[in-house]
């Protein structure tokens, strides 16, 4: 059963960590051993994206070369995975403020083993989700309704934050808002006009107004409106 808890999902890519462009570098790798040409602007504009979505709409058709090639060469950077600045204290004071925090991701098990890893939150966590719990990977909604199924909450008391169209698209899908952050890459411009209801620099800035955002609103209130 769904509670009226204050429920905040979290994109984790790009929003919490900084992995979009060791994304971006470890897909060039693999297109390229397929004997692909496509641009890292490209591949950039679809990141976040499950990655046999990004490589089907780049390509037209599944190439699982690529798909394969892009988690061997992404291995390479776990080490490197570190998070935004602010980005951890961001997510224990939503927690100390009563929301339920899940993290919202399709990366598989071992990815989101690394990037847990660099947050360094899961005391604080009521849930997070990799691509083993749902069929399709954003914009699909799947990730979301899982990760809120989770943690037992409702579209009406939920808010998504994430850094990209897909992110945006996927939270319009799931019946919950989004914010947006642009830590990731995407122009403020492009997650407006996606439908992103508020946007931020990144999350550190976003916990610096909370009160003044929706997010803010929902703790006080326990409603979006």
């Amino acid at each position: 059963m769904a509670s009226d808890t204050p429920g905040i999902v979290l994109d984790v890519d790009g929003t919490l960590v900084d992995s979009n462009y060791l994304h971006v570098y470890a897909f060039i790798r693999a297109f390229r051993d397929a004997g692909h040409q496509v641009t890292a602007a490209d591949i950039h504009r679809r990141v976040g994206m499950g990655a046999d979505v990004l490589v089907t709409d780049l390509l037209g058709e599944l190439d699982e070369q690529v798909v394969e090639g892009h988690t061997k060469h992404y291995e390479q950077f776990y080490d490197e995975l570190t998070a935004f600045p602010g980005a951890a204290d961001a997510v224990r004071e939503l927690a100390r403020r009563g929301a339920a925090v899940v993290l919202a991701s399709s990366a598989s098990g071992v990815e989101l083993d690394a990037l847990r890893k660099a947050l360094d939150v899961d005391a604080v966590l009521s849930g997070y989700t990799s691509s083993s719990d749902a069929g399709e990977a954003k914009p699909a909604p799947d990730i979301l309704e899982v990760a809120m199924a989770k943690a037992g909450l409702h579209p009406s008391s939920t808010v998504m934050v994430g850094d990209t169209v897909w992110d945006v698209e996927a939270a319009a899908r799931a019946g919950i808002p989004c914010i947006g952050v642009l830590s990731g890459g995407v122009a403020r411009a492009v997650l407006s006009e996606a439908g992103a209801v508020e946007v931020y620099d990144d999350v550190a800035q976003l916990l610096e107004r909370i009160d003044d955002s929706l997010i803010g609103h929902l703790l006080r209130t326990g409603r979006l409106s």
